[in-house]
Formats: structure tokens, C-alpha cells, sequence
């Protein structure tokens, strides 16, 4: 991409940090689960996790701890997909901040329609073109060097928007209002996230240590609402799965791919000051 179009999609020296994060990230843990079977998640898993995976030969206990972490983290996805209402062959989708595109190939897959996803990171857009040519569905799912807060697509084309743990990177009124103006009246939007607990107080110790790890700025629970309320988006559907995402930590940190910062997510959802919830809400 030439550096006028990259100023024009990163509009501060913020995003530009967090840009350059994602285009240099190639964490294990991204790319190994992603080759179990091609579909590159950027987020995390929920469910129960089958522990007997750590049991049998040690020769082969890395390949089968990896093999059930990418099948929590599908199954994470898969539960996203579930909300996001009634979408046909015909509509178009939307992934606001698509990573490696996995959610998005996961979606065409499941509702046989056009899927677009945005990212500031160009190395991330370009893997997952490459992903989408690889399965021959590039003339319905396609990646774009764009900026989740001003798109550029026309005013409501999209049936449904997800933000799948992409939601902390950015200020939730300027996002909300964006999604609003490009979701049809009646369209759905979805995101799963991770947020610090307004009952809790300020941010604990270990929500600002993740902050620092991923370069984010993790926001309160109770912003969600406020901004969704403010940008004609009303939730249909909150689901705390706080508890079910810990086994995915507690076994991510028993593996060959742990990062350092499991402890932190562990303390976090343990402690209460982090929840992890799923928010769907319609477009009035």
C-alpha cells in the first residue's frame, strides 16, 4: 500500500502504533492453531476444554493441546455467528476488524453471502486475501486496508456487523456511530469482547497489564451500553461467558504456546474485574 492511502486510513499516532504491532505479530499462538485447519482466529476460546489432551505420549502432546485450543477458539466464533440473526445468501456482512479473517470465512461458510473485512494492518489483510483466494470464495470474501471508524462503505449496506475482541482499540461513540450508519434499519450488530467491571471499580492490576501487553485500552462494561444507546443500537441479547472462557486460559497456560500474559486474563476473571461478554443489538 502507498503511504498516501496509509495516511489516510491511520488517522493518529495511536493507530499507527497498533498497526505496526499487528504487521510485525506472528505469535505461535495465532499461527500454529491456524494451521490445524486454515482458519486464523484472533481471539479467544470458550467451553469446556478436554484436559485429557495433556495425557498420552509427550511426542504428541503439543499437536493435540493445539488441536483442542483452535477448537475452543472456533467454538467462540461459532457462538458469535449464532447471534447474528437471520442473514441470507443475499446480504452482506461486515467484520470490523477482521485479523487473519477467520471469523469471515467462517461466516461465508455458514450463510453462503458476501463478507468484507477491515483492518489497519496490511499484513493482516493481505494473509487473509491470500486465505480467501486459497478456498476460492475471493469474489464473495474480501479484506480491506481500511479503518473500522470510517469505512468508506455506502450508508446501510450490511445486514450484520461483528467486532470479535477488536472493540478496545478504538473510541466505542465514534464506532458505534459508524456501525450505525452502515447497518440497515432492523440489521444486527454482534461483538464479543473483553471489558473491566464497572462493580469492581477501576481498572485492577491485571486488566492494565493486559492494556500494556496488547497495546489496547480495555473500556468498562457499562460504556458499551451507554454508547449503544446513544447510536440507535438496542441490545437483544448479553450473555456473560466470563466462566466459560477460563478453561480455554487454564489449559493455553499449561501449553507450549503460553505467552506470559495468561496469568493476568486468569487473575482478571477470577478476581471479578474482567468479564468477557457477547452484547447483540438491533439497528432501530
Amino acid at each position: 500500500m502507498g503511504s498516501t492511502q496509509g495516511a489516510a486510513v491511520l488517522n493518529s499516532l495511536y493507530q499507527h502504533s497498533v498497526a505496526d504491532y499487528w504487521n510485525a505479530e506472528k505469535n505461535p499462538v495465532n499461527l500454529r492453531l491456524g494451521e490445524v485447519d486454515g482458519i486464523y482466529h484472533h481471539h479467544y476460546g470458550i467451553g469446556p476444554a478436554d484436559w485429557t489432551v495433556l495425557d498420552g505420549p509427550p511426542e504428541t502432546r503439543e499437536k493435540r493441546t493445539i488441536a483442542e485450543l483452535h477448537r475452543l477458539e472456533t467454538a467462540q466464533a461459532d457462538l458469535l455467528m449464532s447471534h447474528l440473526g437471520a442473514v441470507r445468501p443475499t446480504d452482506r456482512l461486515l467484520d470490523a476488524g477482521s485479523g487473519r479473517g477467520g471469523s469471515s470465512l467462517m461466516a461465508h461458510q455458514r450463510f453462503g453471502c458476501r463478507v468484507d473485512g477491515v483492518s489497519i494492518s496490511e499484513s493482516q489483510v493481505a494473509f487473509a486475501n491470500a486465505q480467501a483466494e486459497r478456498r476460492d470464495v475471493a469474489d464473495k470474501v474480501r479484506f480491506h486496508f481500511k479503518n473500522m471508524l470510517d469505512t468508506g462503505f455506502e450508508t446501510g449496506e450490511f445486514q450484520a456487523i461483528w467486532n470479535n475482541e477488536s472493540t478496545m482499540y478504538v473510541e466505542l461513540g465514534l464506532l458505534f456511530a459508524e456501525h450505525a450508519r452502515l447497518l440497515r434499519r432492523g440489521g444486527r450488530y454482534v461483538c464479543i469482547t473483553g471489558c473491566y467491571n464497572d462493580a469492581y471499580g477501576l481498572p485492577s492490576r491485571a486488566v492494565s497489564e493486559i492494556n500494556a501487553h496488547y497495546i489496547c485500552d480495555i473500556h468498562p462494561r457499562s460504556t458499551y451500553f451507554k454508547e449503544m444507546a446513544a447510536n440507535r443500537l438496542v441490545p437483544v441479547s448479553v450473555v456473560d461467558l466470563t466462566s466459560a472462557t477460563i478453561p480455554y486460559w487454564e489449559l493455553r497456560a499449561k501449553s507450549t504456546l503460553a505467552t506470559g500474559i495468561e496469568a493476568a486474563f486468569l487473575d482478571a476473571y477470577k478476581g471479578g474485574s474482567f468479564q468477557y461478554v457477547l452484547i447483540a443489538a438491533d439497528r432501530v
